[in-house]
């Protein structure tokens, strides 16, 4: 009798042993980090393609895990409730209960899970192989749990479509907000990595230079005129219109102007612009960044006018517009550098109303919405429902705007003022 004694805790204790293993699995393969784990399965690592492969049914995998924990912290407990009340009589229940939940949170638990959360890669990879086989042998037995679990789900008219399913955008934003530091280089690299996953989502009429910004030329100038405009210009693309600034009829590249000029001599007379210039580009307004990045790439150029839907010129974007988006102003010894925000002494910004609350957002890491608006003024603008004047103050999305300038129904300088940061959060 006392040799059975000694079986049923040795079998306790190795069940123990197996609800360690398979909690600290679950925790190592969930918390593995997939981007090491490709990198790794890329260089011919066969462990890291095995944790990928667990990973990429992630359901099963979840499943066969619980199944196999819960059996044998069942089948734990049975035995160790079994042994006590042979020992105590009915107060063995009791001693059960108290020494198995203790013996199964700390040790089955706690401590199997601390250890692979702070090892989980080299966990994830060591175990790979042994939870990869109990997957595929409880297979079945999971398939059967999982449609079970479904149709009571469907049941109660709950969805189902995304069990197992992974928000790949949503957890990659998440980790670029992890990505945090004093250091200035960690924000700038937080910025790009946001840019860059939001491109799909901006269109160019937010961050094309206005027509109002833009140097065109009549192409019915007098020769030399057009030529003195054209190099007095910051810009190297000129667009050419003819009858009305809305009717560009070619873009005009300074390079092929020197040309032209250096093969006429002094002779700039009979010289056409236009038969220079290259046909215009013209892009629908909504058109997003990434498409028209790719249209960039695959039609070899980098200029092209933005025009509304009812084909009125709206400005133009270039390749150079794209690309600040992502790492940020590049500015050259031709840019003409504009006063757009002016830190102030109290922590206040006053800004020009023609700010892109997108070129706020990233600097300052601000969350102003630019769903309905692109520019700071437009912003207000949207907010009040009204035209301010002069000297008014709104508070919007916690932030303080009050109008400084105006130009006509056109708000030109306001000062805004951020709130405060809470306790504790990065300025």
């Amino acid at each position: 009798m006392e040799a059975a004694y000694w079986m049923t805790a040795v079998g306790v204790l190795f069940l123990l042993c197996l609800s360690a293993f398979f909690s600290g699995s679950e925790t190592a393969l969930t918390a593995a980090s997939r981007a090491h784990m490709h990198q790794l399965e890329r260089e011919g690592d066969a462990k890291a393609a095995a944790v990928n492969r667990l990973l990429a049914d992630r359901e099963h995998l979840i499943g066969a895990l619980l199944l196999a924990n819960n059996l044998v912290n069942i089948l734990a407990s049975a035995l160790a409730t079994s042994l006590l009340i042979r020992l105590f009589g009915d107060a063995g229940v009791a001693f059960a209960t108290l020494a198995m939940t203790t013996l199964i949170v700390i040790f089955a638990e706690v401590l199997p899970k601390t250890y692979a959360i702070n090892n989980a890669d080299s966990t994830s990879r060591r175990f790979s192989p042994i939870i990869r086989g109990l997957v595929l042998a409880l297979s079945p037995l999971v398939s059967v749990v999982t449609f079970m679990t479904r149709g009571v789900l469907k049941l109660f008219r709950l969805d189902t479509a995304n069990i197992g399913a992974f928000g790949s955008d949503k957890e990659l934003r998440g980790a670029i907000e992890l990505h945090r530091g004093e250091d200035e280089e960690i924000a700038h690299e937080r910025a790009m990595l946001r840019s860059i996953l939001d491109l799909a989502e901006v269109d160019v009429s937010e961050i094309m230079t206005h027509r109002r910004n833009v140097v065109t030329v009549d192409a019915d100038l007098p020769i030399q005129q057009l030529v003195d405009q054209v190099l007095d210009s910051p810009f190297t693309r000129i667009p050419l219109w003819r009858d009305d600034p809305d009717n560009v009829i070619g873009v005009l590249h300074v390079k092929a102007l020197l040309r032209a000029i250096r093969h006429k001599g002094d002779q700039l007379e009979g010289l056409d612009p236009v038969a220079i210039s290259v046909k215009p580009w013209f892009i629908p307004d909504t058109t997003n960044l990434l498409d028209q990045l790719q249209a960039f790439r695959a039609r070899r150029e980098h200029f092209s006018l933005v025009v509304d839907e009812y084909g009125s010129l709206q400005g133009v974007v270039t390749l150079e517009d794209i690309l600040e988006e992502i790492v940020g102003d590049i500015s050259d010894e031709h840019d003409i550098p504009v006063a757009g925000v002016r830190p102030q002494a109290n922590g206040s910004f006053i800004v020009d109303g023609t700010v892109t609350i997108r070129d706020l957002n990233r600097q300052f890491e601000w969350d102003l919405p630019d769903e309905e608006a692109s520019t700071i003024a437009g912003l207000v603008l949207h907010e009040a429902r009204r035209i301010p004047e002069v000297g008014q103050t709104f508070t919007f999305f916690g932030f303080r705007f009050e109008i400084l300038r105006r130009h006509r129904n056109q708000i030109t300088a306001l000062r805004v003022t951020p709130p405060e940061p809470e306790e504790g959060e990065e300025e």
